[in-house]
């Protein structure tokens, strides 16, 4: 095997951090033609024959090999390189600002380029890729890095119908060229959505919110830009779907969704690749899409936890869209009907510009506490009497919607007896019914609860604490008899709704999008949502709550009930920024997120001992813990400002590489390995 003199960098798809820098490997001349920057590659690794995957980041001659490299191993070595081993596809599918990306996130992070990676590039699909390349004919360059662009000779015409002319978005609502020219000159706005609906010329209904970004997102195309568009869910995703197939030319558009069949998300990725202009719509992952001429990025409702990545290293959609838009100097919106702390922050901070409507449009907020009610349904319906007479007038003009807080039956049980809540006699998780003839089972490991018996006071007897969806659908039938009831949850999918009576009963966020509005709404169990211990809670009951009076037809009630204070004085005015500021104004006299980052170190006492002391030299941290978790293993958190983080970040990291070289089997005797040492930043519930 002949070398060429070349050099690639690749990076290593392993998730073990030791390996998380880039490894210089001599390329073969029988590679030559084949090997550029961003193709998938094997490579040899260690001894006894291994091959692994990786991907070229570039390609470089061996004098710079040694002279730049940041990795000091490499720096130093001056022996024979080893070659690649093969090259597993010609198709160029690390682009090079998705590199960046993934680099600085996760440096910011304390984590692995490659678990980055992983979300940005799908699984590969053999037949979807061969016909990509013979379809398009890109030929790769052997030489370059990741700062040039993948070869192609793909032209607009090639990618489907986007040369026609665009709609002129029209952008209803907002004042004139406000919208405009934060595209056109690349601004970074928060903008407050209508609560409103709008019904397409198809006969569906989506929120205004969703034809806003459609309209964003071809002006962009317009312009010659491709557009990022992320959303949390499917159902948000439907709904800018149906709004860019009115309004979008043919073929602009490219869904990347966790929930596609593998052949047709890795076809969408590959198309991202081209360089076209396009229009890309997905959830989380979407933010690592290539995407050729980014002109814009833009997040609905960016406070959602479905945007916080449960895989590490734990990456916020909100924050890489970000870094992204200063990667690529393009514009960025941030839509929501309410808006989070952190967004507040940022305005606060003038880096981000507001926009609201031309004019104070909100649905007709009453908030109501409890009441006596006379009427037995009524009260086991848990519906304060204000809420009563309006849905029981609103069921005679079209659909009323009631928001509660837990799908299932009956999520939480307790013993009739001492009234201690029900546990799992396996896992302790706590026990509930999913209907009225199941036995109670666990919601954590589903073991059944046949022959429970109390651990507190010997109790055989349950009762019911909390009401899910199925349960309140059964008491509000009872109370408004003759309604159609429909259910709408996790487990039961109903994303439409015509304009006839019905009861619909919804968990947060499940809610059906109705034909002309909801003619009333009831936000029941309000206290039971601001009851659950976090940090976020007020902002995210807010958020639910707005969303789901978005949904109200004009003129309709929407009622919230057991709830007050700050939280029904947002709501009631439609001023969720208000409340957004004060929270903000809390957390910083508090020295909590986003006031400051937050890191938290978990493993044995002595790793995070460690690891804190490696934290010594930086100055202005605030260390809370350690304290026991689950044995042996104790949690520290590090509060730090926003201009210490790569410090933080840096320190960290290096602590949880030398305890995963501490893990490494030795070639004899028994071996026990070390627990690992977790570090994860900007936790969102570890406050």
């Amino acid at each position: 095997m002949t070398h060429t003199g070349l050099v690639a960098r690749v990076l290593i798809d392993s998730p073990l951090p030791q390996l998380d820098h880039l490894f210089d490997y001599a390329v073969p001349a029988e590679l030559v033609g084949q090997v550029a920057a961003g193709v998938r590659v094997k490579v040899p690794f260690r001894s006894g024959g291994r091959v692994i995957d990786a991907y070229v980041v570039e390609l470089v001659d061996p004098e710079a090999a040694r002279s730049e490299s940041t990795d000091e191993m490499n720096a130093t070595f001056r022996g024979a390189l080893s070659p690649l081993d093969s090259v597993v596809s010609t198709a160029v599918v690390l682009a090079p600002e998705v590199w960046n990306l993934a680099r600085r996130m996760a440096d910011r992070a304390a984590g692995n380029a490659s678990d980055i990676l992983r979300l940005a590039i799908p699984p590969r699909q053999v037949r979807v890729e061969k016909a990509w390349l013979a379809a398009r004919s890109i030929v790769p360059v052997p030489t370059g890095s990741p700062t040039a662009e993948p070869a192609s000779t793909l032209t607009p015409s090639d990618s489907g119908s986007i040369t026609p002319s665009l709609t002129v978005p029209a952008f209803v609502g907002y004042p004139t060229g406000r919208l405009d020219s934060a595209i056109m000159e690349h601004h970074r706005v928060a903008v407050a959505a209508i609560p409103e609906l709008v019904q397409l010329n198809d006969g569906t209904t989506i929120g205004r919110w969703a034809q806003t970004l459609a309209e964003l997102a071809v002006a962009t195309l317009g312009s010659g830009q491709t557009a990022i568009l992320c959303v949390p869910d499917f159902r948000d995703q439907d709904q800018v779907q149906a709004a860019l197939d009115q309004i979008a030319p043919a073929g602009a558009v490219q869904r990347v969704d966790a929930r596609q069949p593998n052949p047709d998300r890795y076809r969408s990725f590959l198309a991202c690749l081209e360089a076209t202009p396009r229009i890309i719509l997905g959830n989380r992952s979407a933010i690592y899409a290539p995407a050729h001429a980014l002109g814009l990025i833009a997040l609905w409702d960016d406070g959602d936890p479905l945007y916080s990545e449960p895989l590490s290293p734990y990456v916020n959609t909100r924050d890489a869209a970000l870094v992204r838009q200063q990667e690529s100097d393009c514009a960025l919106v941030l839509l929501g009907h309410s808006r989070s702390v952190e967004t507040q922050r940022l305005v606060e901070l003038n880096y981000l510009s507001e926009v609201n409507p031309a004019t104070d449009r909100h649905p007709r907020i009453i908030p109501t506490d409890f009441q006596s009610e006379p009427d037995q349904q009524a009260r086991a319906a848990r519906i304060p009497s204000a809420a009563w007479q309006a849905a029981r007038e609103a069921l005679n003009h079209g659909p009323v919607l009631v928001q509660v807080a837990s799908p299932g039956y009956a999520p939480m049980l307790a013993c009739q007896s001492c009234k201690k809540a029900a546990r799992c006699t396996h896992c302790q998780g706590p026990l509930g019914l999913k209907s009225a003839s199941a036995v109670p089972s666990c919601r954590w490991c589903g073991a059944l609860a046949a022959g429970w018996r109390c651990v507190h006071c010997e109790g055989t007897k349950l009762r019911v604490v909390t009401l899910g969806t199925g349960r309140t659908a059964e008491e509000l039938g009872r109370a408004f008899p003759g309604a159609r009831v429909i259910v709408a949850d996790g487990e039961h999918t109903v994303q439409a709704l015509g304009p006839q009576p019905a009861l619909v009963i919804a968990t947060r966020g499940a809610e059906p999008v109705p034909t002309g509005g909801y003619r009333a709404i009831l936000i029941l169990d309000g206290e039971r949502m601001l009851a659950r211990e976090s940090l976020r809670v007020g902002e995210d009951c807010l958020r639910w709550w707005a969303n789901a009076a978005a949904l109200a037809a004009p003129g309709a009630p929407v009622l919230l009930a057991g709830v007050g204070g700050a939280l029904a004085r947002a709501l009631n005015s439609w001023r969720p920024d208000i409340f957004a500021a004060s929270e903000l104004a809390d957390r910083r006299q508090l020295r909590f997120p986003p006031a400051v980052r937050v890191a938290s170190i978990t493993g044995t006492a002595a790793d995070v001992d460690a690891a804190l002391a490696d934290l010594g030299e930086i100055t202005g941290l605030d260390v809370l813990g350690p304290v026991d978790t689950e044995p042996p293993l104790v949690r520290a958190v590090v509060r730090f400002a926003y201009a210490r983080g790569d410090e933080v970040a840096h320190a960290l990291k290096a602590a949880v590489v030398r305890n995963a070289a501490r893990r490494r089997k030795p070639k004899t005797g028994s071996f026990q390995p070390a627990p690992t040492l977790k570090v994860r930043f900007d936790d969102p519930e570890l406050l």
